[in-house]
């Protein structure tokens, strides 16, 4: 049986170590679903409920395992639908190839069904390489050339492949007048560091500083004991942008957590108070959580040209690896012997520590969501993977989940799109099947799809050598990050015909596909129950019905911004007066020492 363009797609797959394919059918790919049939499957052909969430999975499977993400979907709404998971890549710098099909050659203009204009429709997402692949020689250099983009330019990549080329007979590029032949499968990466000079211009800002903050992102990743040694010679905290929360573990005592809106308070005060800032593999976009301009002279260090000098007026930008870049300044750096800054933040960063676990300790009905997270802070497995939702659960993510040993995490940093929570955690069990993986998901994002991701969970559960895989429902019923940015923005009370969500019974679905399954509703359960869920010996839900009132106040606020806000609130809110007093009695903790209610 001579090999077809979809045989060699799924070999060529293999060159490159693809293991799985997050998919789904129809007829626009029946070519290749046939290969993957004669292949035996290998590639794996993973099911998604959705092709949205089969470019989650992707993605989740891309920023957990270091590798490059495959989606594939069908022509038209297939390759719609990918559009959502592909712009949470393009957005978070993610490696994803997507691979979809288009109407038969033949009748392409012919307003055929499910004919859409893909390279239109994809131009945007897939900006970096885009191609359609129309004869069988173009093919090897095509999909080498996707993977290779999407992995050097940290970005998706799309293949469009029409459904008759898929069954035609493979015949390979030869050595000849406009055929492209390709190398190998395989990429030796440099990591690039910068001219000495600008070295030493870096390392003269820095040892003129006497208040040193750095803030790292996701691209100081690789570099995190490098990141170590700076902050000790320098004297530095150091802040983090949140999808860079597992840079460095929280046990660190001058590691002040998150930035921002989500931020923590130590962060705040130390970009507040810094003379010196050192941003190291961040894109970090809120400038008003940095210094204020002229406040601090900056160095930044980004692998990438295109984001560097973006969002404050850094003194020397540093186009260089991060790891690579750090090792070549470290030596040049002078130790400071005053410490006292040093010692301002981590008092700070304990203070908080405390503050936070009185906060999670304040009543709510029923159920405060930060302790859901506080009380997962204390018994997480030290390799687990954290996914977390957008929405107000990202919050508590964001401030009060502690990182520590080996633990990753992530979430849709940039797009910050509903949805990915639950398919994240599919691709991060396929990139890691021997680590647990607990996902941070609201309500809302259940109900939009985790609730059919469930089923693949289900499905695949027994590929995991480790079979804990924990989603955990934030179950208030309310879409309750645009409730609180109504609340906030323009004093706006809730509507509920726009908040309120219908009460679903989230662990009675998962107990339905033979999962394991957790209700709380009472605090006193809260440990227990997290207990329960990590060793139950295959993926659970943990359904917790928690207060939907309870603030995220930022980092920064007063309480003189606080009554303001709970003035525009009680103009006719429906939760006015218990949503007041919850964020009342939280704010109180961080100036009631001792006191948890």
């Amino acid at each position: 049986m001579s090999q077809t363009v979809g045989d060699y797609l799924l070999q060529r797959l293999r060159e490159w170590g693809v293991e799985q394919v997050f998919a789904y059918p129809g007829d626009g790919i029946n070519g290749l679903v046939a290969s993957f049939g004669k292949a035996d499957d290998q590639p794996r052909f993973v099911q998604a409920r959705h092709e949205e969430m089969a470019a989650f999975a992707a993605v989740g499977y891309a920023k957990f395992s270091g590798k490059v993400g495959v989606c594939m979907a069908t022509s038209g709404p297939g390759a719609i639908h990918l559009l959502n998971g592909l712009y949470d890549a393009k957005l978070d710098h993610v490696p994803v190839v997507a691979i979809v099909g288009q109407t038969a050659r033949s009748a392409m203009g012919g307003s055929y069904q499910q004919e859409i204009d893909l390279q239109a429709l994809y131009k945007d997402v897939a900006s970096e390489y885009l191609v359609e692949v129309n004869v069988a020689e173009q093919l090897p250099n095509a999909l080498d050339r996707a993977i290779r983009t999407a992995e050097s330019s940290r970005c998706p990549t799309a293949l469009i492949i029409p459904a008759d080329l898929q069954e035609e007979e493979y015949t390979p590029p030869q050595h000849a007048f406009k055929q492209v032949p390709s190398s190998p499968p395989g990429t030796a990466w440099s990591r690039p560091v910068p001219a000495e000079t600008d070295i030493d211009a870096a390392a003269e800002v820095l040892n003129a500083g006497e208040k040193v903050a750095i803030l790292v992102g996701q691209g100081a990743r690789g570099a995190a004991e490098e990141v170590r040694q700076v902050a000790e010679v320098t004297g530095a905290g150091v802040a983090k942008a949140l999808l860079g929360k597992d840079v460095l573990p929280d046990d660190l005592p001058w590691v002040t957590g998150s930035i921002g809106l989500l931020g923590t308070r130590p962060s705040y005060e130390m970009m507040r108070d810094c003379d010196t800032l050192l941003i190291i593999g961040s894109n970090f976009p809120y400038s008003q959580f940095l210094p204020d301009f002229g406040q601090a002279r900056a160095v930044q260090i980004d692998l990438d040209g295109r984001f560097i000098g973006m969002r404050y007026p850094t003194e020397v930008n540093l186009v260089g690896d991060s790891a690579a870049t750090l090792r070549a300044l470290l030596p040049k750096l002078a130790s400071k012997p005053d410490r006292s800054w040093r010692e301002t933040i981590e008092k700070n960063v304990a203070s908080w520590w405390d503050t936070v676990e009185k906060e999670a300790a304040v009543d709510a009905d029923p159920v405060n969501p930060m302790a859901i997270v506080s009380e997962l802070s204390k018994r997480i497995p030290e390799n687990a993977i954290v996914t977390a939702d957008s929405g107000s659960s990202t919050n508590w993510y964001a401030r009060n989940l502690r990182i520590r040993g080996d633990i990753r995490g992530s979430l849709s940093g940039t797009l910050a799109t509903m949805g990915p929570g639950v398919p994240y955690a599919v691709g991060a069990k396929f990139a890691h099947p021997d680590r647990p993986v607990i996902a941070l998901v609201g309500d809302g994002a259940m109900q939009m799809n985790g609730l059919a991701e469930l089923i693949t969970i289900a499905r695949y559960q027994h590929l995991w050598s480790d079979p804990r895989c924990v989603i955990c429902v934030f179950h208030n019923n309310d879409l309750n990050q645009v409730t609180w940015e109504l609340r906030a923005m323009g004093g706006a009370p809730k509507f509920e015909q726009s908040q309120s969500l219908p009460d679903v019974d989230y662990a009675g679905f998962a107990l339905s596909l033979g999962l394991a399954a957790v209700t709380v509703d009472k605090p006193d359960q809260l440990a227990t129950a997290w207990d329960t869920a990590l060793t139950a010996g295959k993926p659970a839900v943990l359904d917790v019905r928690c207060d939907p009132d309870v603030p995220p106040i930022p980092p920064h606020a007063t309480f003189e911004q606080m009554k303001s806000a709970a003035q525009a609130v009680l103009k006719g809110d429906p939760d006015a007066l218990h949503l007041v007093a919850q964020g009342v009695k939280t704010k109180l903790q961080e100036f009631l020492p001792g006191k948890n209610r």
